[in-house]
């Protein structure tokens, strides 16, 4: 039987995380259905509520998986803060599953260790109540392929772990 191909939305930091992002479609590709926005697709001189509704409704819809890609700066930025938010919530079509992959980029990527301070704080509040998950950037199909279906499984049974009520970020941070 054919493994069933999960929706993923892919949430990183454009201008230093791009590379990664790029090789991890060119790596898995073909074991998801990409909903990720890419360069160029949205105007980023449009106002910003309209934005986070074109994200919502165009490329969150109907999304499985929600991976984030977590490097240095990540944690800044208002528009992963935006996709975090739109993916965990119920009025996009039922919460995505969330997983985070930290970039050899991130400051305890080696270690295997994170900082709270140093993670996107939406995620964080996720990861902190099990609905999230974090691993190590990885080559192995096999253990992205997990991870996803993980992430699925966890939307399917944890929903009620869900943390969402933060408010949205209104600029990046410094």
């Amino acid at each position: 039987m054919a493994e069933v191909k999960r929706k993923v939305f892919i949430s990183y930091y454009h201008h230093d995380d791009e590379g990664y992002r790029d090789e991890f479609e060119e790596l898995f590709g073909l074991l998801f259905i990409n909903k990720c926005v890419n360069d160029g697709d949205i105007d980023s001189d449009l106002g910003a509520n309209y934005i986070k509704r074109l994200i919502q409704t165009g490329y969150l819809t109907d999304t499985s998986v929600q991976v984030v890609l977590i490097g240095t700066n990540t944690w800044k930025r208002k528009h992963v803060d935006w996709e975090i938010s739109a993916a965990l919530s119920s009025k996009v079509g039922g919460a995505s599953g969330l997983l985070g992959l930290l970039l050899p980029t991130y400051p305890g990527y080696k270690e295997n260790q994170y900082t709270s301070g140093t993670l996107p704080p939406r995620f964080l509040d996720n990861l902190e109540s099990g609905y999230a998950s974090l691993y190590k950037w990885t080559k192995s199909e096999a253990n992205i392929t997990k991870y996803i279906n993980d992430a699925f499984e966890r939307k399917s049974k944890n929903s009620d772990l869900i943390r969402n009520s933060r408010l949205q970020f209104e600029r990046n941070r410094s």
